[in-house]
């Protein structure tokens, strides 16, 4: 059995899962498979991969879904696979997290390259983050859970990443260009003010019982997260 990096193919077409682990195995690599998005984040938990290849189109939990919860709990390079070939959708990919995109049919070769420079690039890093914890506030990133003192706080999907940016710079002041790269992108979020807008949600939520300030505004510059 090869001892190379391990690599989870996460596609609903059982052919191309095949076709992938053939591939790779061939290639030296070791190959997990996940037939969802929520088998996937399963894997990712117990054995993580070196390399995600990731399908955009399937049920329930989608590719760019599946992306965001990855991008919660991991930097593990993603390549995403997808018969879109829209110049936007590749956009749309890149701009939530992922490192490469390629669409089928894709060419042999080409993947095992692309493959190849994003684990030279990443040095094989796969930590991933399951918990954090600090003076005020407690994550519980696979169920996406928050506590903050003894209070749980029930975050949307953009409030929880939006406080994962600020978690992941603990004490630095992020500006609202920094947290529109960090959250939405520039692709998918133009008007500045959408940051004021969400970071008032955010702050409202978590100091809603009388908690001190989390959020510490520093005026004409940005945010920090107070730990």
């Amino acid at each position: 059995m090869s001892d190379g990096p391990r690599i989870l193919v996460v596609d609903d077409d059982e052919d191309i899962r095949i076709l992938l682990r053939e591939l790779l195995v061939r290639a030296g690599y070791r190959v997990e498979e996940a037939a969802d998005g929520r088998a996937a984040l399963r894997q990712l938990y117990e054995t993580p991969p070196a390399l995600v290849l990731l399908d955009v189109s399937m049920p329930e939990l989608d590719g760019y879904q599946t992306l965001e919860r990855i991008r919660d709990l991991s930097e593990v390079p993603v390549i995403m696979l997808t018969a879109r070939t829209q110049e936007l959708e590749r956009v749309r990919g890149l701009a939530s997290g992922a490192d490469d995109y390629v669409s089928k049919p894709f060419g042999r070769q080409e993947l095992l390259a692309r493959i190849q420079a994003l684990l030279r690039r990443s040095g094989g890093k796969s930590e991933v983050t399951e918990s954090y914890r600090d003076a005020f506030v407690e994550i519980d990133y696979p169920q996406r859970r928050v506590v903050v003192g003894e209070r749980e706080v029930q975050l949307t999907p953009l409030e929880f990443k939006l406080l994962s940016a600020f978690v992941q710079h603990p004490n630095q002041v992020l500006s609202r260009d920094q947290l529109l790269e960090l959250v939405w992108g520039y692709a998918t979020a133009v008007e500045t003010n959408v940051v004021d807008v969400f970071v008032g949600y955010l702050r409202r939520k978590l100091e809603a019982g009388g908690e001190p300030r989390i959020l510490k505004t520093v005026r004409g510059v940005g945010w920090a997260l107070r730990t």
